[in-house]
């Protein structure tokens, strides 16, 4: 059996950082220690005073079928402005399994996916034919630019106001947002390279045939996205933990709902990825999808 790791409350935050990264590497990512470890840090940050404004989003975090704790900050977000056509958009799905719109489809949501990968459109249209048939979801087979993003949507019948964008391409994610317009979300989540903490200003040239190398040459910092939100009526409210994803709102929605100031350096969450292992485990088993009922 392995030698359980539990640590006093006076271990730093930064202390718990370098003991997860090692647990991570030596230890089954499934193993009691590591679970344990990544268990202890997140409750740490989430302790600290700035955090404790309920204002704060963070701590609304879990995996359905998320990445990571995507699904429960979207579900906090339209529980704070409602939702609208209760629609949305998302590129980069591979399998849709793993997606940030998967669990709104459960809860009667329709929209459209994007995915460049012609054997993961394949896998969808079979496991969500369902869904196809109903016209619920539709799939698009598309390698997205910056000049065939908004044809894409209006052949798909979508224009004016979605609720959600969920953008994640791991590389021109900046320069498809900064395109499109043909569409108006209430809300946007997107990927940013948390390599770049602000106030630095990051954006990968723009190159239509770009695929992600497996490098940090991607996207952009979350000063840039920040920006690049208050110039199309975004702002900026959250990013998770794990330092992966950037929530924003429309202006129109902001009001009072959220902690300000709406900016990067409040925001900015390092790049914690080896916590990616923990909320796999948080999701349960491994993702399926088939015939279910609402009742």
């Amino acid at each position: 059996m392995e030698e359980l790791l539990f640590f006093p409350d006076e271990t730093t935050t930064e202390t718990l950082n370098k003991i997860l990264e090692l647990t991570h590497s030596n230890y089954r990512t499934n193993s009691f220690n590591y679970r344990i470890n990544a268990q202890q840090l997140i409750d740490r940050i989430l302790g600290e005073p700035r955090y404790q404004d309920p204002k704060r989003l963070e701590k609304y975090g879990f995996k359905s079928y998320s990445q990571n704790d995507e699904d429960g900050i979207l579900a906090e977000i339209f529980r704070r402005i409602g939702s609208g056509n209760s629609t949305f958009v998302e590129f980069g799905t591979q399998s849709g399994l793993e997606s940030n719109s998967l669990y709104l489809l459960y809860q009667g949501w329709s929209g459209l996916w994007i995915e460049a990968g012609e054997d993961y459109c394949n896998f969808i249209r079979q496991k969500f034919a369902d869904l196809i048939s109903s016209d619920i979801l539709k799939i698009a087979n598309e390698f997205v630019t910056r000049d065939n993003i908004n044809q894409i949507l209006s052949s798909h019948q979508l224009k004016g106001e979605i609720d959600l964008l969920s953008i994640d391409i791991d590389g021109n994610d900046y320069h498809i947002w900064e395109a499109i317009d043909v569409i108006s979300p209430r809300v946007v989540i997107i990927e940013y390279n948390a390599k770049f903490r602000p106030p630095v200003q990051f954006v990968i040239d723009y190159n239509p045939d770009h695929v992600w190398d497996g490098t940090d040459y991607f996207g952009g910092s979350l000063k840039s996205y920040e920006l690049l939100g208050q110039t199309k009526g975004y702002r900026l409210v959250s990013c998770n933990l794990v330092g992966v994803n950037a929530f924003f709102v429309r202006e129109d929605l902001i009001e009072d709902l959220f902690q300000t100031p709406l900016t990067a350096e409040n925001f900015y969450h390092p790049a914690r990825y080896y916590l990616a292992n923990f909320y796999a485990a948080e999701g349960g088993w491994r993702a399926n999808f088939g015939p279910y009922l609402s009742k």
